[in-house]
């Protein structure tokens, strides 16, 4: 999610970008849900406020054996109203989140505007690309004699899976140890095992939820709360091992003594 505080300071700004990446910020959207927001926050703050000032008259009257009925009905009195708006303050600001969540990042200022590939700007060029004196196969006619079976693999899970056999099954799992040891052994990073299924937090964590979730593969989970209500506590089949790594810090504010973490996983 966008820093809201870069929000309220340069929105303009971020409308812009975010115009030049090709997505429509929704600016009435937006401003019409962070005026709501803003008003009952500052009506909730008044009234807290309001509401400490009365409890210590109450104590400093009842310090100095006066009557204070009149003070505490008029604590009680707010109590209901800073109740409702404590509420509707929460449920103003899941609005906000839940239309920032679908927001994209901000592109860096280096990245030109454009509408395809075509007005991508060439930073630099190294070589030049082969030229071959043979007709160039496509990856199932190079695969297949290696022991890349894409029928069996429509067979079992449907189109554009594989299975792989023999050598090039070898392969795979070497390339996938070649590179945990690699980076473990030379260049000091951590080797991590993590979970393939995750938490909404997680998926949410890492830009896959809200945007993605018609593209997940969903396990539906519900759990019970201390008070004995049941939450949803559904688990989400990561997309790459980047989701969990991610999110081993998510929450956390980190001493920049330690930093930076290099974490490795397959």
């Amino acid at each position: 999610m966008l820093d809201i505080q870069l929000l309220r300071s340069d929105l303009a700004a971020v409308a812009k970008r975010l115009g030049d990446r090709g997505y429509a910020f929704p600016l009435a959207d937006y401003e019409k849900l962070e005026a709501g927001r803003k008003s009952v926050q500052i009506e909730t703050q008044e009234l807290q406020a309001k509401r400490n000032q009365l409890s210590k008259q109450v104590g400093q009257m009842k310090g100095k054996g006066e009557d204070a009925s009149q003070v505490i009905a008029q604590v009680n009195a707010q109590a209901d109203r800073l109740k409702a708006l404590e509420q509707e303050l929460q449920a103003s600001q899941a609005r906000l989140d839940a239309l920032l969540l679908d927001v994209p990042n901000v592109p860096h200022a280096s990245v030109p505007a454009g509408k395809s590939a075509e007005d991508n700007a060439e930073v630099r060029r190294s070589g030049e690309p082969r030229q071959f004196a043979f007709a160039v196969k496509d990856h199932v006619d190079v695969g297949a004699p290696l022991g890349m079976d894409f029928e069996t693999a429509t067979k079992i899970s449907g189109t554009r899976f594989v299975v792989m056999k023999g050598q090039v099954a070898r392969l795979h799992r070497a390339l996938a140890q070649f590179m945990l040891d690699l980076h473990t052994r030379e260049h000091g990073y951590t080797e991590i095992y993590a979970p393939y299924l995750v938490n909404a937090d997680s998926m949410r964590g890492t830009g896959q939820l809200p945007k993605f979730e018609e593209d997940l593969f969903k396990v539906p989970r519900q759990a019970a709360d201390g008070d004995g209500k049941t939450r949803d506590a559904s688990l989400y089949l990561i997309p790459t091992a980047e989701v969990p790594v991610t999110n081993i810090v998510r929450g956390e504010i980190l001493p920049m003594a330690g930093l930076p973490l290099k974490f490795v996983c397959h």
